[in-house]
């Protein structure tokens, strides 16, 4: 079982490859899983019981658990390994899940059939001042001749980089580059780099949207206008999209399955799906991007004919 591959390596990489406990079982990590291997919750009660200590499981990108059985049943044996290790006033493991959508990690928590319902969600705060203050005193320590940093003119970069250190750090180790052929100061260099990165994003998302048949349009939008609030069948929707296509005829539920499978299939994927047939947005900076041309007003995109969405299937 995968789930139980983790946490083998978690004791592995505490140098747990084989323990004793109490002093007469002992666990071999490498068979946690197997048939004759642990469960879970053994293996994490060894685990605490061993080391002595708390037992802290940090899972990155959680979301992706919900998209197969197998990582739905993970996350139902993590929580049944937290009731049976923790008591009223003890806590013996901490599962800390960590995801880059928050649309998507709702899904472990939101409905009754969620592996965590109740428990909740908090948006951790994004990389500020600080971090561009470090980046700053790197820069002027290893390139003393580009000091003094125009730290404000950074920080305008890296949030016009959408706070995404991956897309700034990239953009940076470019044009400080011998290659660069850059004249002047390269903090300009790093705005412009942000505009552009931002401008080519949504230019992206434009062609993909404006790519995509009248139904799957519809589809997309309503998911872009609901969020986690998206139900694909219900008679709202499928009145939505009925208008937004100028159908004669209503749209079947099949239909708008069909949408949604056609827009999980294009390459890149535009919208994911869980095991228990939720639906989001695959790419959360495409809800940031709806937003802001709904408020100007701009939504949805056209294309040089026009309104792409009034025509048929």
């Amino acid at each position: 079982q995968p789930h139980l591959g983790m946490v083998a390596r978690t004791a592995k990489k505490a140098g747990l490859n084989k323990v004793s406990l109490a002093g007469w079982l002992d666990v071999d990590t490498s068979r946690i899983g197997k048939l004759d291997g642990l469960t879970l919750v053994d293996a994490l009660r060894a685990l605490h019981e061993t080391a002595n200590k708390q037992v802290a499981l940090v899972i990155d990108e959680a979301q992706h658990a919900l998209t197969s059985e197998a990582g739905e049943a993970a996350m139902t044996a993590l929580k049944s390994a937290r009731d049976q290790l923790n008591r009223p006033g003890v806590v013996n493991l901490m599962l800390v899940m960590s995801g880059s959508d928050r649309d998507k990690l709702l899904r472990l928590v939101n409905t009754n059939g969620s592996p965590f319902y109740g428990s909740q969600i908090k948006t951790m705060p994004a990389l500020g001042q600080d971090f561009i203050a470090h980046i700053v005193q790197l820069i002027e320590a290893q390139r003393p001749e580009l000091a003094p940093v125009d730290q404000a003119t950074l920080q305008a970069a890296f949030e016009g980089f959408g706070s995404r250190p991956q897309f700034f750090m990239e953009a940076l180790g470019q044009v400080l580059s011998p290659l660069a052929a850059l004249t002047g100061r390269f903090e300009p260099a790093m705005l412009q780099a942000a505009a552009q990165r931002q401008q080519d994003d949504e230019g992206q998302m434009e062609s993909d949207y404006l790519g995509l048949k009248p139904l799957e349009q519809a589809v997309l939008w309503r998911m872009l206008e609901q969020g986690p609030r998206f139900r694909p069948y219900d008679a709202e929707a499928l009145r939505f999209y009925r208008e937004k296509t100028g159908r004669d005829k209503a749209v079947t539920p099949q239909q708008a399955q069909n949408a949604l499978e056609s827009l999980r299939q294009r390459m890149p994927a535009l919208v994911w799906k869980s095991a228990r047939g939720e639906y989001a947005v695959e790419d959360a900076a495409m809800h940031r991007w709806y937003e802001t041309r709904a408020m100007a007003g701009t939504w949805p995109p056209l294309s040089r004919q026009g309104n792409l969405l009034q025509g048929t299937e």
